[in-house]
Formats: structure tokens, sequence, C-alpha cells
């Protein structure tokens, strides 16, 4: 019966395929309600995947998943996905410590054929799986890859163009169109899809062409290569230009409404027997079928709780004069600077709302720069302006800085360039798991001759770093900081220089030592003041700077303690404790030295305080372990942990 519902019939694909075409509408209806229902309590990844629902459907609909391998990319839009293919009744604990990954994840379903977490993988991994397939069993497995959220602009999606569209391989790319990724997309890419979908003249009369032929099956192959000639013909006088897709060997097929779920299995099937590299052009709109998600698309990209009647953001509760996001702090800061000094710009990889650049791209939008999901590009982009007199701040989340690696070294540090590095998102971030942990950036920086690495302890700390990193004595610079919020509800000092390699002295005490670096340096205070209600005193001491290291305060705490621990937050293999033991080594100190941090693994979802306390660096985890060194001391324990 029509008024039926069909959700909780569909335990997987092969449910949804009993159904009948004109059902599917209803369907995606009812998807998306599910959707709003737990993203309004649940926080979650909500407009990118209300944009792909029929999407979703479709594909499994007609293509036979898992048999066949189906890529997301990014994989916050694969919400339906993962609802179509057994994890409806687990959804409530989406990206919860324990739960299902908010991304799609190999080992948690046999559905989830690649993890995408970072953008732009989808068609370089569906293509090394179709060359897979051929070398094995060439038996005409089928690959998707469904590629949105403006992720086409990465350079990687490129070379997975270019490499493919020479590869005869079985491989369709569904390019999930919605003009914007979290921000409005941007570049020249952008510019050229808008031409395809904004043109009124091409878009009517290839719809009557399409049509008087019967919708491009009647009449046959022959029939249908006409009107892929024409329309490109067209295209190609309308726009000025020709087919980007085909000039890489795709034949290309769009744009068509991606939330017609009925005519996108249409499309689908035709194309399912087409043989070699294709890419379907789908047009939608983010947070489809949710008034305020379509409305204000940035702030439901990911909104936390809403009320899902009137779409209103729920804040957490919390004190009148509450410390304000490291973010914030970021983007206010910057702007100050770059009022002062001329030559300071922005520049952000997508990323403008996440990181705060766009408070400067609002107040200065000359010297603040978007360059699109584009890692790579954004560091070498500063390594030119640097080149020629700028003084860049290169605003990269910690996990996506990783893959511009060797720009860092190539481009920037080795010609000694004064690009300052800002790393958001340093440590571990909560709820998106271990594809966004910032856990990475001390370690793989440290390594880095010509960097400086500094990581502040609170707000104020930050903005004498971005002071100190603007000033003309100073080359390569990187800043890490967490997600969320400082400690201090708000500051009236002026600016201060901080001397690269000079750390601070918090407190003195006779029974152990404490180094901290950045905002774990926090849970040192408060783990500092439950063990003094234990007697028990406790030095702490804020380095500051992981390279160069103070190696004058280091030797006053290693000649002033015998036990002596390390809290980062970040992987203990690499970071801060290597570099203190290092140390200890090179000057031939006998001292025990514990480290805190993150352990060598990865890292799943669950809240900041969830997963600091499980890597046991929390102040409760500090205290602990101050206790444990001081236990073992008492019994002659000897070594080195």
């Amino acid at each position: 019966m029509a008024g039926d519902k069909l959700l909780h019939t569909i335990e997987g694909p092969d449910d949804l395929r009993k159904l009948k075409p004109g059902q599917l509408p209803q369907l995606c209806g009812e998807i998306r309600e599910f959707i709003i229902d737990e993203i309004s309590h649940n926080p979650g990844h909500l407009g990118a995947s209300l944009g792909a629902v029929e999407l979703a459907v479709a594909i499994h609909y007609v293509f036979d998943t898992p048999y066949d391998k189906l890529i997301w990319d990014v994989g916050h839009q694969a919400y339906a996905h993962k609802i179509l293919t057994g994890r409806k009744d687990a959804f409530n604990t989406n990206r919860k410590k324990g739960g299902i990954s908010g991304f799609p994840r190999m080992k948690e379903s046999e559905y989830d054929a690649f993890g995408t977490g970072h953008a732009s993988t989808s068609i370089s991994a569906a293509l090394g799986m179709a060359v897979a397939a051929n070398m094995i069993d060439n038996n005409g497995r089928q690959h998707i890859a469904v590629i949105g959220d403006g992720s086409m602009t990465g350079g990687l999606a490129m070379e997975g163009l270019n490499n493919a569209g020479v590869s005869n391989s079985n491989i369709l790319v569904i390019l999930n169109d919605n003009g914007i990724s979290i921000d409005k997309n941007v570049g020249a890419i952008r510019e050229y899809l808008l031409g395809f979908t904004s043109s009124k003249t091409y878009n009517k009369i290839k719809d009557k062409v399409w049509l008087l032929l019967g919708g491009g099956t009647k009449y046959g192959k022959n029939t249908r290569a006409l009107v892929r000639q024409f329309g490109n013909a067209l295209k190609s006088t309308l726009l000025d230009k020709s087919n980007l897709f085909e000039a890489f060997n795709f034949r290309y097929f769009g744009p068509t409404d991606g939330h017609d779920v009925v005519h996108l299995i249409k499309i689908l099937n035709d194309l399912k027997r087409i043989q070699g590299p294709k890419l379907l052009h789908t047009i939608t709109t983010k947070g489809k079928g949710f008034k305020q998600a379509e409305k204000e698309q940035t702030k439901f990209h990911s909104p936390g709780i809403f009320d899902k009647k009137t779409g209103k953001i729920i804040e957490n509760p919390c004190p009148d004069k509450q410390p304000p996001k490291y973010q914030t702090v970021f983007g206010r800061t910057i702007v100050e600077l770059a009022e002062k000094n001329k030559r300071i710009v922005g520049i952000t990889p997508a990323m403008p709302t996440g990181s705060s650049l766009n408070i400067m791209m609002n107040k200065i939008p000359e010297r603040a720069f978007d360059v699109g999901i584009a890692e790579q590009h954004a560091v070498t982009f500063s390594a030119g302006l640097a080149a020629h007199g700028m003084i860049p701040f290169c605003n990269i989340y910690s996990t996506f800085m990783q893959r511009a690696y060797d720009q860092i070294i190539h481009d920037v540090a080795l010609q000694k360039l004064h690009v300052v590095f800002c790393l958001d998102r340093g440590g571990l971030v909560g709820e998106d798991g271990a594809t966004h942990h910032g856990v990475f950036d001390l370690s793989y920086l440290r390594g880095i001759p010509e960097m400086t690495i500094a990581a502040p302890m609170n707000e104020e700390e930050l903005r004498n770093m971005m002071y100190t990193a603007q000033r003309d004595e100073i080359k390569t610079y990187a800043i890490r900081y967490p997600r969320g919020r400082g400690v201090m509800p708000e500051w009236t000092t002026p600016f201060r220089y901080l001397e690269p390699g000079k750390g601070r002295i918090i407190r003195e005490g006779s029974d152990a030592a404490i180094l901290s670096i950045g905002h774990t340096g926090n849970f040192a205070v408060k783990a500092s003041a439950i063990l003094e209600k234990e007697n028990i005193q406790v030095a702490h001491y804020d380095m500051r700077y992981l390279k160069p290291l103070d190696e004058e305060l280091l030797h006053h705490v290693f000649k002033a303690h015998k036990r002596i621990i390390t809290v980062e937050d970040g992987t203990i293999v690499g970071g801060l404790g290597s570099a203190v033991i290092e140390f200890m080594s090179d000057h031939g100190y006998k001292t025990r030295v514990h480290r805190l941090g993150v352990p060598d693994k990865f890292i799943g979802q669950g809240s900041q305080p969830e997963l600091y306390a499980m890597c046991g660096y929390d102040s409760e985890g500090i205290a602990r372990a101050v206790r444990e060194m001081i236990l073992q001391q008492a019994k002659n324990i000897t070594g080195y942990r």
C-alpha cells in the first residue's frame, strides 16, 4: 500500500531491489526523514548526505553491490548508503565511541569498498580495483566512484582521471555536483561546471533532441552516439570550450537531475552496459529535503544538535563568559596582524569557515585566499607568495597537511621561505575518528630542517606565537593547536614576542617533573592540583616549542629531577617524548622518562574527553602516571619506559 512505510523493510540492497521504481521516491523521503531524526540529536554530517539520497538508492538498485564496488568521495555523503547496507539499526551509534564510523570503513562492512575520510581519492582507488579485477578474472565487475562536495578540485582527482582515461578500465565516475564543499566551491573547475548547468540554451536544446529521439534508447546505439556527438558540439559552441572530461577520454553524460531517482535508474542501467571509463554529471542540492539545510548549507554541513522542526541549532549550555575556540582566536588575530602588516596574506584549502579565515575574507578579501580542496597547491602557492616578499599564513587542518608533506620540505623549508603554517585540529579531534585525528604533525614536522614548531597552551599564547611568526627574522614556522575551546574567557595583554626555542616554568616541585607541549599543559595543571592534595609536589614546564627545544630548560629539569613525564596530544612515536629522550641520551643523563600521548596505533571515534582518557593523558591519567612512577621508585624499580 502507498501509505505503508518502506524503510523498515530494507535490511540490505537485496530488499531494495524488490521494490518497484515507482516506490523509490517514497523510500528516499523516508531515508531523509530518518537521517534528520537521527542527526538532530546525534550530531554528524547532515547536508551532504541529504543531497546524495537518490544517488545511493539508484546505485544500489541498479548495481550488484557489494560484488560491484562502490566508493564514496568524500565519505561524509554516505549516510544513506550506510542505512541501505545493513546499518540502519546501528545508526544511532554513528560517530560514537565503539559505534559505526561517520565515514565508509572497509572493516565495518563489505559494502564499504574503500575507506574515504579525505577528499579526491575515489577515482584512483576505483581505477586500481578495476585494473585488478581485469587481471584476476575479467568478469565485468563494475566500479563506481561517487565524487562530490568539491572533491573534483583536488589534484589527486585529476591524476586519477588522467590515468583512467587511457586504461580502458570499466569505471563509472558519478560527479555529485552541488556547488559546495563546506563553503562555496571556488576555482576554474567550479566555473566550468557552472557553465554546463547554467546554459539554458544548451539544456533546452539537449532535452528537446533527447525527447525527439525517444530518450536515446528507442533507436539504438547509433542514435545515442549521434546525440552524444551533437551534445558535445553544442557544448563546445555555446560554452566556447571543449568537454574537460572527454579530453580525459571519459565518455561524458549529463548534466542530469540527481534527485530524480527513477530517471537515474534508467540512466545507470544504460551506462552499466557501456564499457570503459565514463562520467555521469548529476546536479544535486546539499541539504535537500530540509529547508534550513538547503538555505544555510555551510552551517548545516555538520550542525551539531538542532530542532528538526524549526531548524534552530541548539548550543550546548555554557557559562556566560566561555573561552573562545582556538579557531576564532586565529581568525581575529590574523586580521589584527594583517591590518598592521600589509605583507600578511591568508590561505586555506576549502576551509575558510572551519578555520575562521572567513573573518579575514570578509574584512580584507583581497589578501585572503580559498584555493579549494588542494592542500599541495596551498603550500606551494604560499611558497610562491613568500618568495616574492609576502608573509603567508597557510591554515590547513593537521590531518590534511599530511597530503602536502613534500611541498613543506621541498618548496618551503629547503628554500628557507617565510611561511607560517597554522595547523588547525591538531591532536585527537573527536567523533570524526582516525581519518581526521591530527596526531602525526609534531612527529612528521620535527624531522624537517629549518622548521620551527610551536604549540600554544592557551589563546594568549596562540596570539603571541602568530605575532612572533610574522616577524622578519623568522623563516618557516608551524603553529599547531587543537579543535575546540581554550581556557581563557578573555585577554587584555598586548602582543608579546615568544623567542623560538624557549619554554617556561609553570611551577616547581620536588617529587616529579611534567614536560608538556600545547593544550595538554592545561591537563598537567589540573593533575598537579590533584596531586598537591595528596602532598605530592610536581614541577611543570611548558615547552612551547618542540623545535628548537629549550635545551637550557631541559638541563635544569634533568639536573633537578629523576622522575620525568612528557605529555603531548599526538603520537608518542617521534614527538615531544622522543625528543626529550634523545636529549637525555645525547647528554648522558640517567633519568626515568615516561611518555604520555597517543599510542602507536590508529584511534577510533569518540568525544575528545573519552579519547584523552583512553590514551591516558587527561588530568587523571597524568596524576596516575606520577603516582606509579613514585611507587616504582620506592620499590627500587629502575629502567626506562
